[in-house]
């Protein structure tokens, strides 16, 4: 776009940037990583007055069916720089059969897996990848556990600018071509993803990489955000009683959460929240762990090992907003097994037809437990959060199909 074309605002009432652990503020129209002062992570804020004016409830319904619908509270500050698949809106589903078995009569699922690029990290990437070009970034970097590393390469390609992706070498290999494939370029190391993105953060400098770590930046939660909006629209206002959320860098969880109070500042829900609750794995926990310690910091996951690479995070900057998150909504944090997620995979896919990923999986696994210790009554309004779509992980579970003869007639 030239500079003497006429740009279109997107009315966004966006002000400064906060920091959520010492309170500085900082300039929103500049490129920022986290606090300069602490290194904590940075929020947008927003003027509430002017979102309200310009922002009204009761036109949401014809307005574009995706994350977009909520510009006015979102950071970008002009349509040409908004980069979008269409992302977000994705549908809260009713759960009937799977709620049969648990006797549970308000079962939900928040099926992100159908969003471009399969998951939900298009969201947070979406937004990243629009307000980082919109603030003059030429090229992004990330690591990755697979899916954020898919959606910033299809998203910064779209955008036209370069991406540098690492992630495990054992990330899903559907992953891993679908972002060489989108033209990012990508590199596997021998390590985890906090190794990823040493390296990246080493070399970014000098190659020019504006890093999208998970919550090093202030953009991505701003995208995630819109879970908690879109939730509490798809229920006519009324946020359920219990969400379970699959929990590694904890974007969306911290999202949410941060969206909730935004819609009680602008008067579209009251100061009721649901119970937030964390899903780990078993093999690496750390926010259970602290969450349990009654700590407020996570200490870093050692020798971490999970076949759910979505949350196989042994260290997340976030750890004290999603401790604060689930504290203050007297919350819980459990780990299961990959086997109980397996276990849960086919589950919901037999009863539902949504196959779902590990992480979405391991939602239910925790509920089953939290149901059996009564924490969570069969009468509560309970959201499972799915947030990728189970074909992407083609090396987490197998079957032995049987195979016939091309000439066979019965089958038994």
């Amino acid at each position: 776009m030239s500079e003497t074309e006429e740009k279109t605002p997107t009315n966004s009432a966006v002000q400064n940037l906060e920091c959520t652990y010492c309170g500085k503020t900082y300039n929103g129209a500049e490129l920022h990583n986290t606090c300069p002062a602490c290194g904590k992570v940075l929020y947008y804020r927003y003027d509430v007055q002017a979102v309200k004016e310009r922002l009204k409830r009761e036109l949401l319904p014809g307005r574009v069916a995706s994350m977009w619908r909520y510009k006015e509270a979102l950071p970008v500050l002009w349509e040409e720089n908004i980069i979008t698949f269409g992302e977000g809106w994705t549908p809260l589903l009713e759960a009937p059969r799977l709620g049969k078995k648990l006797g549970m009569k308000n079962l939900l699922i928040k099926d992100e897996g159908q969003n471009p690029t399969g998951s939900f990290k298009a969201r947070g990437l979406g937004m990243a990848v629009s307000k980082a070009r919109e603030l003059g970034a030429k090229a992004v970097s990330i690591p990755s556990a697979g899916n954020a590393g898919g959606a910033v390469a299809a998203y910064a390609a779209r955008a036209g600018i370069a991406a540098a992706v690492m992630m495990p070498v054992d990330a899903p290999i559907i992953n891993k071509n679908e972002t060489a494939v989108t033209g990012a370029q990508t590199w596997l190391v021998q390590g985890l993803i906090n190794d990823a993105g040493r390296i990246l953060k080493a070399n970014g400098e000098r190659k020019g990489w504006f890093d999208l770590s998970t919550l090093k930046e202030p953009y991505r939660v701003e995208g995630k955000k819109t879970l908690g909006y879109e939730i509490a629209e798809q229920l006519d206002w009324e946020l359920p009683d219990v969400i379970i959320y699959p929990t590694g860098g904890g974007t969306g969880l911290v999202g949410m959460w941060k969206a909730f109070d935004e819609m009680e500042q602008l008067g579209w829900i009251g100061s009721k929240r649901p119970r937030m609750v964390v899903a780990q794995a078993t093999g690496c926990a750390p926010i259970v762990r602290a969450f349990e310690e009654g700590a407020e910091f996570a200490r870093p996951w050692e020798n971490a090992q999970t076949n759910s690479s979505g949350i196989r995070v042994p260290v997340a900057i976030a750890d004290y907003l999603m401790l604060r998150a689930v504290r203050g909504s007297n919350g819980t944090a459990l780990a299961v097994t990959d086997e109980e997620m397996m276990d849960a995979t086919k589950e919901i896919a037999s009863l539902e037809g949504l196959f779902p990923a590990p992480e979405g999986a391991a939602t239910l696994a925790v509920l089953r437990h939290l149901l059996a210790q009564g924490w969570v009554s069969p009468e509560e309004r309970v959201v499972l959060f799915n947030t990728g779509m189970g074909q992407k992980y083609p090396e987490f579970m197998s079957f032995d199909i049987p195979v016939v003869p091309a000439d066979t007639q019965f089958l038994d």
